[in-house]
């Protein structure tokens, strides 16, 4: 098995490609070992010292490592175990994912919100998987115009994420969809 990496525009976030699907629809962000419970892959790299956040993509997989950290003593053991996970043939994911609580919007809101989606889903989500992350529709507020997103992956905590979120996606949204008046990000 070979598995490429590719850096990322987050110094401290790596990105892994094994050559496989990991995910077949949507995303998992495991934020802390806690989490990493319902993955014996995530929790086999949280096991490893150094590591704070594991991100699996449709075909890739991302990995935060501490800021006192350096990647040349990381990468080996996080693809011995990336590799060890995929040799054992266990599975991805000990359970399902729980879809996440969304706001029901009606009326005008709901074909705002529909538009939101469908151009984070065409044309800003593809973008940023190729860095290593991802960015979910969170909530649109109507009578503000703003709408939060939640950033994922390697955009979690990345120095040019802010830059990304207003002079990309919110100049997209404001251009397609003139109800937006701003983008925010939610933690």
């Amino acid at each position: 098995m070979f598995i490429q990496t590719e850096n990322t525009p987050n110094p401290a976030v790596l990105k892994f490609l094994p050559g496989r699907e990991l995910v077949k629809s949507g995303v998992r962000e495991f934020r802390d070992a806690g989490e990493a419970a319902a993955s014996p892959l995530a929790k086999a790299l949280f096991d490893l010292d150094g590591v704070t956040r594991v991100f699996f993509g449709a075909d890739f997989l991302t990995v935060t490592k501490d800021e006192d950290r350096d990647w040349s003593h990381m990468k080996a053991p996080i693809l011995a175990a990336i590799m060890d996970h995929f040799t054992s043939d266990a599975p991805l994911l000990a359970d399902a994912e729980d879809a996440e609580d969304e706001p029901v919007y009606e009326g005008e809101t709901a074909q705002i919100v529909a538009e939101i989606k469908d151009l984070l889903d065409s044309r800003i989500r593809p973008a940023v998987a190729q860095d290593g992350g991802d960015i979910l529709f969170s909530r649109f507020e109507a009578e503000t115009g703003v709408v939060y997103l939640h950033m994922r992956g390697a955009c979690s905590g990345c120095p040019s994420s802010s830059a990304t979120l207003k002079a990309g996606v919110e100049n997209m949204l404001r251009h397609y969809v003139p109800e937006v008046t701003r983008v925010e990000q939610t933690l």
